[in-house]
Parts: C-alpha cells; sequence; structure tokens
C-alpha cells in the first residue's frame, strides 16, 4: 500500500488534519461551539466554490473564508446566548453566496463533491507541505491561547472580572478553528467535519478527566480513526470518509458505554 505515492500522502495529510482537528476540537467542544465547527465548514464551501469559479485554489479561498467567518462570528457573538444566533447569521448569508457561486461554476460537480466529501487521496506533496505549515502555526496559536482560553471557558465572569477580553479570545479562538476546519475538510469535506473535529474530542472528554491528558486522547484517537479509515478504503474500494466517519461514531459509542 505505500508503494504508492498518492497513499503516502495521504497518510502525511491525515495524520497532521487529524492531530491538530483533535487537540483544537477538544476546546471546542469544551466551550460548547462544535455547531461553530459545522458551520465554518459550510462557509468554507462558500470560499473554495467562488475561488474555484474564479480560477483561483480552493483551499486559498476556503481557508480566507472561514477565517473571516471565525471572526464575523467571534465579534458578533461573544457570550453563549448570542453564539447560535450568530452563527446562524453568518451561516445563512454564506449558503446563500455558495449557492450564488454553484450557479455559475457549472460543469464542476466532481470539484464540488471532493469539497462536500473529501478526498484524501487526491492530495498531493504540495498540499501536504501546506497542510503542515498550517498544522503547525495554529498548534503554536492554540498553545499560546490555551491558558485565557481555558480560563473564559469554565470562569467567564471571574475572567472578565480579571481582565480577560472574552471578545479577544472568543475571535482568536474562532480563528484557530477556521484554519482547523480548512485543513480537515481537506480529508473529509465540508459535510463530514464533525467527524475529526467533535467526535474524537467529545469520546476523549468521556474517559479523561485532565485538560492535557484530554487533548492527548482527542489527538490519538482521531489519528488511529484518520488511519484505519484509509487502510479500510484501501482495502474494500469505499469512500474514505465514510469508514473514517463510522469509525468516529464507534468510538464515541464505546467511549459512552465504558463511562457509563
Amino acid at each position: 500500500m505505500l508503494d504508492y505515492e498518492f497513499m503516502r500522502n495521504a497518510f502525511a495529510a491525515a495524520a497532521i488534519v487529524a492531530i491538530l482537528a483533535g487537540a483544537v476540537g477538544y476546546f471546542l467542544v469544551l466551550r460548547g461551539q462544535s455547531f461553530a465547527g459545522h458551520a465554518l465548514s459550510h462557509i468554507g464551501f462558500t470560499g473554495a466554490a467562488g475561488a474555484f469559479l474564479v480560477g483561483l485554489s480552493p483551499l486559498a479561498g476556503l481557508l480566507a473564508m472561514t477565517l473571516l467567518g471565525g471572526v464575523c462570528m467571534g465579534l458578533i457573538g461573544e457570550r453563549l446566548a448570542q453564539r447560535d444566533v450568530a452563527i446562524g447569521i453568518v451561516l445563512s448569508l454564506s449558503l446563500g453566496l455558495g449557492l450564488l457561486f454553484l450557479h455559475f461554476a457549472t460543469g464542476s460537480a466532481a470539484a464540488a463533491t471532493a469539497l462536500l466529501f473529501g478526498n484524501v487521496l487526491a492530495v498531493d506533496v504540495s498540499t501536504v507541505w501546506v497542510l503542515l505549515g498550517l498544522g503547525v502555526g495554529t498548534l503554536a496559536a492554540l498553545a499560546v491561547l490555551s491558558r485565557p482560553l481555558l480560563f473564559a471557558t469554565l470562569q467567564p465572569d471571574l475572567a472578565e472580572a480579571r481582565g480577560v477580553s472574552l471578545r479577544l479570545v472568543g475571535v482568536a479562538f474562532l480563528a484557530i478553528v477556521a484554519i482547523a476546519t480548512a485543513a480537515s475538510t481537506q480529508i473529509v469535506g465540508v459535510l463530514l467535519v464533525f467527524t475529526l473535529m467533535v467526535g474524537p474530542a467529545a469520546a476523549a472528554q468521556l474517559l479523561t478527566a485532565g485538560v492535557l491528558s484530554g487533548v492527548a486522547v482527542s489527538a490519538t484517537l482521531a489519528l488511529g480513526q484518520a488511519w484505519l479509515g484509509i487502510v479500510l478504503a484501501y482495502a474494500t474500494d469505499w469512500p474514505t470518509s465514510f469508514w473514517i466517519s463510522s469509525l468516529s461514531a464507534v468510538v464515541y459509542l464505546l467511549a459512552l458505554v465504558a463511562r457509563r
């Protein structure tokens, strides 16, 4: 299997994205913002479709649109009660634009399908290097932000009294989520981002009590699911995203049973 270059690229890209998604997803679930990751993936689809329409790299459009959407969500709604409204407003606007772009981008059904469901087997070496750069930079930013992020998540009123800007922390974190979402769509597509960003993180929070251990378990579970999904796809010729999403659901259910 590893004699093929496209398989080696697939394993490398999946490893980078899975570790990034697992680490970021842990904080996403902890903050109760799982819907934000789902919404950002759809927002990114609008950017990718627009970039494809004008002849630019879909990954560049995806990244730009998710970053813009994440920042807008963070600026509009800093409190829990405001988040769903903010996400809904940004999501509905972006989906309307995405529909418009697809209307003009005729003859691009294959590209649209790849964006929606992902195609890790089509990742080339240059994309792997781009994902590596995004992954290292995003994990470094998350490490710097993690302490005030935890404070703002677990004790928001106390954090604000101590001078922590909830809005600034929220915007910075959603920008990190946006980059992780854009990377994840290269593997599982915009419709299945929950697979890598939410499933492993939710299972890790059922199995662990500490933050560091939770992040490590979440990243490990995401990595295992991504790699095993590629192996099963190679053996069965079924879509990789199907296997990864199925494994994510199974692992979460097993973690739920183990916790009970």
